[in-house]
């Protein structure tokens, strides 16, 4: 238990000390990185049996030792003449590409990638969890087994068991994929999550794109374990063919070095893809993502507990029965036609409130304290409701409406005017697809 907790100190101590690093807090991250050592070191005396993780601690240790060399020179010399390196940039005595004789205002080019790509980083988590995605049990257990365990049991990982460093999320759009890599970067704690787009990538000057990408992959070792999530990927690596620009082919070769080429190492990071159309990507991307999970549409349990997740805490006079109606109903929509669905319902009361004629007075949660309930509240009815006055919602004091609740009526209003978004062609390919190089999530 005394290993384990060392262990986790040490990352914790890390951690800080990057912070401190970054925020030029110099004295106190020097500080840090030495007491994350020595955690490590005992971490690696008592816990650790395996020689290639201990390897592995003893190359971090000297990564942060040479940091902390070069931070306890800057502040012995108070002022010097070069600004210490960024954290991360010394790991050996060797020369490497972020460290070189000059200082980082030599290579102003190189600094506006970092820069950019720091920006693709997601610092504030997205508060999403496992238990927010409803159904999908395969996907999550294959990412939780890729990111979550080799992130806590690291020890299990070693020799020829290796954790995944490519996963693809395929399936039809608004099933969810999106919203699992959100739960990975919610739940993925201590990892660095890069969440990319060809947006980021991709550039008009020659030569650009693919100093990106090499950027993009040199800062997620730099910080790792860290996760890179690209989002519609089939838009930066589709088969190659002789008709497409050099500039395009440039951008897919380099993908393919970083991901799994000689020199690079990837212990640590994994690249989640997500695409609505694998077909088209190419065949040399295709195999470096080795496991390729299909996200299907929701099955019909998964749809009840769709409605009932989009519906939330809203005041509702739904029951059990209701749901499962509702989820019975919906054969071939996808999580996102059901959010669409739920929003339109949701819309409903305030159509009900503007287009009533006639109020009438109700009982009814107050706005200052719903626990306190009050009589002289206003709701739109029927002309012939007993009680029921002639007005519009314009004479409704704003602090005096009890608006109606969302029913079942309101539901199966708004799923008469929506209909599914994929169709049984692309669902064919898809299937397909499966068939012949994926696996069922």
């Amino acid at each position: 238990m005394a290993s384990t907790s060392a262990l986790q100190k040490a990352i914790d101590l890390v951690t800080k000390a990057t912070e401190e690093d970054k925020n030029k807090n110099y004295a106190e991250a020097l500080r840090l990185y030495e007491s994350a050592v020595e955690y490590f070191l005992h971490a690696m005396k008592y816990e650790v049996p395996n020689e290639r993780s201990k390897d592995s601690i003893r190359g971090k240790c000297k990564q942060y030792l040479d940091r902390a060399e070069k931070l306890k020179d800057f502040i012995d010399k108070g002022k010097n003449k070069k600004k210490p390196v960024k954290a991360g940039e010394g790991n050996s005595g060797k020369k490497s590409s972020k460290d070189s004789d000059s200082d980082d205002d030599s290579d102003p080019a190189k600094k506006k990638m970092e820069a950019k790509m720091e920006g693709a980083i997601v610092a504030e988590k997205p508060n999403v969890s496992w238990d927010d995605v409803a159904g999908l049990e395969g996907a999550k257990a294959a990412l939780k087994e890729a990111v979550i365990l080799p992130i806590k049991f690291p020890h299990m990982f070693t020799g020829k068991r290796q954790a995944w460093r490519g996963i693809l999320l395929f399936g039809p759009p608004g099933t969810g994929k999106t919203y699992l890599a959100k739960a990975v970067a919610t739940e993925a704690n201590n990892s660095t999550f890069f969440s990319v787009s060809s947006a980021d990538l991709v550039s008009k000057w020659l030569g650009e794109s693919e100093q990106h990408v090499k950027t993009l992959f040199e800062m997620a070792r730099d910080q790792k374990p860290s996760i890179i999530f690209i989002d519609e990927v089939d838009s930066l690596c589709s088969s190659r063919s002789e008709q497409e620009s050099e500039s395009a082919r440039r951008i897919k070769t380099e993908f393919l070095v970083q991901m799994q080429g000689v020199g690079n190492q990837n212990d640590g990071v994994l690249v989640l893809g997500a695409t609505n159309i694998p077909w088209v990507l190419d065949a040399a991307i295709r195999r470096r993502f080795e496991k390729r999970i299909y996200i299907p549409l929701p099955d019909e349990h998964a749809r009840t507990f769709m409605f009932k997740l989009n519906l939330g805490d809203t005041p509702h006079s739904l029951t059990e029965d209701d749901f499962r109606h509702l989820g019975s109903k919906t054969e071939g929509y996808s999580g996102a036609d059901i959010s669409i669905i739920v929003r339109d319902a949701l819309m409903q009361p305030v159509r009900k409130v503007q287009t009533a004629t006639h109020f009438k007075y109700s009982r009814g949660p107050s706005r200052e304290d719903p626990n306190v309930f009050k009589d002289d509240l206003l709701t739109p009815c029927s002309p012939g409701d007993h009680g029921a006055m002639e007005m519009t919602w314009e004479q409704v004091p704003g602090d005096k409406l009890l608006e109606p609740v969302v029913s079942m009526r309101d539901m199966m209003r708004s799923l008469a005017d929506s209909k599914p978004s994929v169709n049984d062609q692309d669902l064919d390919k898809l299937r397909k697809f499966t068939e012949d190089f994926g696996q069922e999530g």
